[in-house]
């Protein structure tokens, strides 16, 4: 059992991946990024078509209430379904 849990821990390290660190994933949820979400959206040709001015909405009043990090997934499909992913 222990073999396979140090098997398992050396795959995540960066020597099993060549000496490579994978990239950081940054995410934030701050009412800042919200903002700038929002802004993001708004310059977007379909932000003000449906679901993406329903969700931008939602996503916007849950970052305003201290739901943040709702709020940005919200804002975050708000933007997909702008660009014609959602």
């Amino acid at each position: 059992m222990r073999i396979l849990l140090a098997g398992l821990v050396m795959l995540g390290t960066p020597a099993a991946l060549g000496g490579v660190e994978p990239p950081a994933r940054v995410t934030s949820d701050s009412k800042e990024y919200c903002t700038e979400l929002a802004v993001r959206l708004a310059a977007l040709p379909g932000s003000r078509e449906e679901p993406a001015r329903s969700l931008a909405a939602d996503g916007i009043h849950l970052c305003e209430t201290g739901h943040t990090r709702t709020g940005v997934a919200k804002l975050r499909r708000a933007i997909r379904a702008a660009r014609g992913g959602d």
